[in-house]
């Protein structure tokens, strides 16, 4: 079987240079908020072209540690595509805010701009851009919505490490930046871990602030904090793991290109956003005949996943809450039909053909 994720692989392709790097910090004896931290913190703000880099515990606490640091609480309203993962929307109500959902975009799955501009009210601070898949969202027009009505966009860029828009990496392009580097990720860590970058330094000062209890120096909170820290083990991994970004993200690229290339008269391969840069977290299909496409693939050692398979409206911990069923037709109709196949560094051509074979034929038009 080749397994729709596989972390342990992506830990084999670089385990020499992360086995030193462990050794590394268990030999330092410092374990939280150190050195490691410092440097990938700085290395991965040059990385996305911002000014500072914050580690955090987790890509849900990235976002709420942002909108926390934008001031954004109870009260406020952040508008979120319907069709992201729950992470996201879990980050604003942890945040106290209020997420207003809008549909997506039919092509790529991510959020339209229209819907967004449409959903504003007096009570909107924000607006997330989820880059989903691993290509950025629309964020010309997204800009333009957001600067015209005086709102913060925030990038949640948990699945695009390394994505471009207009030739410049996500992360430093909006008011601030969210990554994940949960293992499967393209930058994935050993464990949960994620970051805030910005080009704002006194937004990442108070973020620095919101993530071990307000305290400007030790045992002395300035503000109401938390304990969200980016360890130094896990951060020591990043640094290893960022130096492979590049070419790792080359590879994904070869392997969505082969994918194209052989599935093109049997399938809609995943779009790519005119100006924009995928780096395909996931590879991702609209089947008709979804779950049945995805016993054949398995009968023919093809894993597979859904990513996702409810809209966040129709998840039983929201539904009537925060949307009703209808209201988002694009994003509900997409659930239905998406498929993430293997893609990941690692796949070696024997492995690619059988996959596109497998897909040949499970697909029935």
């Amino acid at each position: 079987m080749i397994p729709q994720a596989s972390p342990g692989l992506q830990y084999r392709r670089h385990q020499a240079e992360i086995d030193a790097a462990i050794a590394r910090v268990l030999q330092s004896g410092w374990f939280i908020l150190g050195p490691e931290v410092e440097a990938f913190e700085s290395e991965f703000a040059a990385f996305c072209g911002a000014e500072r880099c914050v580690g955090v515990g987790s890509g849900t606490d990235a976002i709420r540690l942002a909108l926390l640091g934008l001031g954004i609480g109870a009260g406020d309203e952040v508008i979120v595509p319907a069709h992201t993962a729950v992470a996201t929307v879990a980050a604003v109500e942890r945040a106290g805010a209020t997420p207003r959902l809008v549909d997506i975009e039919p092509d790529t799955y991510a959020i339209d701009p229209g819907a967004a501009a449409a959903a504003v009210t007096p009570l909107t601070r924000a607006i997330i851009a989820v880059h989903l898949y691993g290509q950025p969202a629309n964020l010309g027009a997204l800009h333009e919505v957001a600067a015209s009505r005086g709102l913060a966009l925030v990038e949640d860029c948990a699945q695009a490490h390394g994505a471009c828009w207009q030739g410049k990496r996500v992360g430093a392009l909006a008011t601030v930046g969210c990554f994940s580097f949960y293992p499967t990720k393209n930058l994935g860590a050993l464990g949960d871990g994620g970051a805030v970058v910005t080009r704002d330094v006194a937004l990442a000062e108070r973020v620095a602030l919101l993530r071990q209890y307000g305290w400007e120096q030790r045992n002395r909170s300035s503000v109401t904090g938390d304990n969200s820290r980016l360890d130094e083990i896990q951060a020591a991994v990043l640094r290893a793991k960022l130096r492979a970004l590049e070419p790792d993200t080359v590879a994904r690229q070869q392997i969505a290109s082969a994918f194209g290339t052989g599935l093109q008269d049997v399938v809609d391969p995943p779009v790519t956003r005119p100006g924009a840069t995928h780096v395909y977290h996931l590879y991702v299909l609209a089947l008709d005949d979804r779950d049945g496409a995805r016993q054949r693939l398995e009968t023919a050692g093809v894993g597979t996943a859904v990513h996702y398979p409810y809209p966040i409206h129709l998840q039983p911990a929201y539904e009537g809450r925060i949307g009703r069923r209808g209201e988002f037709p694009v994003a509900e109709r997409a659930c239905t039909r998406v498929v993430s196949l293997p893609l990941y560094p690692g796949l070696d051509p024997a492995q690619v053909d059988r996959i596109v074979s497998g897909v040949r034929q499970a697909v029935r038009r």
